[in-house]
């Protein structure tokens, strides 16, 4: 009779990347306090926010104005010394208002030549604010921004500066004159952070702090080359392979063709999370993991990060929003019913 086989050793860390992962935890926790002086509440929207830039993706971010979208992405950058830029997208603007052109100047030497003039999509982060206002083709030369770190104008490629993070907004309460975004284009986000009211004494303290002086300058905790570095770190992040398991167990399950797939949820969805949803699954965790100082990725990182990574990609049908059944409660119980081991 054979010895039963041993199951193989948890990854580890090397020494030098566990005391980077403590730097990691004390910056974060420095960062949260340095925002506060400015932004009321929102902790699990920066943490969120955070998530996505050290994963190196991007996000959606979902909420009805007033709610401090654009000050909280320009502090962050602010607290990171990194470059800001917001583009309030229109139905009339072009691709060229985001990428930038050529435009014809005179030299020094009295010669004429086309110079390329760059748009605002060349920082570190970019506010599109309101996306779903532009139109299809403005949309896509983001898009391209977004997945190729790279934008093309008039045949010429020119690369953008790492690091790089687009945050977009929708806006849930005015949908005349939008163009929303394709399923496909939505599944080029890592996360969709949805934004609440705040609470009685939170919104009574944004009133305090935003009616008197003027804001604060935060203190700058980061510099682009730290956060390359950490972006680096979060990637060699271990994942035991019953976690790799777990992300990719949960995901087909969202699928209503998989066998896998709960008989429940088959009449609500429409389409589930394909595979860039496991990869935003497993770097998300390991983002999670590292912020809050793990050497390891946990059960409990990858759970948190689910819903945020999960709620646009899985499509509900229209029997699920005649009976008022969100794609939020469907992915909570999915987490909970979907075994770990």
């Amino acid at each position: 009779m054979s010895a039963p086989t041993q199951p193989p050793p948890e990854p580890e860390l090397a020494d030098d990347d566990v005391q980077a992962i403590d730097r990691f935890r004390n910056t974060y926790r420095a960062l949260i306090d340095e925002l506060s002086r400015v932004i009321v509440g929102q902790r699990e929207t920066i943490e969120q926010l955070a998530i996505c830039l050290f994963s190196r993706r991007h996000a959606l971010l979902m909420g009805v104005p007033g709610l401090a979208k654009t000050l909280l992405v320009s502090k962050l950058a602010e607290t990171m010394s990194l470059k800001f830029s917001r583009i309030q997208f229109t139905p009339d603007l072009m691709p060229m208002d985001i990428t930038g052109t050529d435009i014809l100047q005179e030299t020094d030497h009295g010669r004429r030549e086309f110079q390329f003039v760059r748009g605002p999509v060349f920082a570190n982060i970019v506010l599109a604010d309101e996306i779903n206002r532009a139109p299809p083709k403005t949309q896509a030369a983001m898009l391209e921004a977004m997945q190729e770190q790279r934008v093309t104008v008039l045949g010429n490629e020119f690369l953008l500066e790492p690091p790089f993070m687009v945050l977009a907004t929708q806006n849930p309460v005015e949908q005349e004159g939008t163009y929303p975004l394709p399923e496909a284009q939505l599944d080029r986000f890592m996360s969709l952070i949805e934004l609440d009211y705040p609470t009685e004494e939170e919104e009574i303290l944004i009133a305090r702090t935003t009616t008197g002086d003027s804001l604060p300058e935060l203190n700058h905790l980061l510099t682009a080359r730290d956060i390359i570095a950490l972006q680096d770190l979060v990637r060699r992040v271990p994942v035991p392979d019953h976690l790799y398991t777990y992300a990719a167990r949960l995901v087909r399950r969202t699928r209503p063709t998989d066998p896998t797939a709960p008989a429940w949820l088959r009449p609500l969805v429409a389409w589930g999370g394909g595979p860039r949803a496991v990869q935003n699954l497993i770097l998300g965790a390991k983002a999670r993991a590292a912020l809050h100082g793990s050497y390891m990725v946990r059960i409990e990182d990858v759970q948190a990060v689910a819903p945020p990574v999960l709620n646009h990609r899985v499509i509900t049908t229209f029997a699920a929003q005649a009976e008022q059944v969100t794609a939020k409660e469907i992915i909570r119980r999915l987490i909970d019913e979907t075994p770990i081991a």
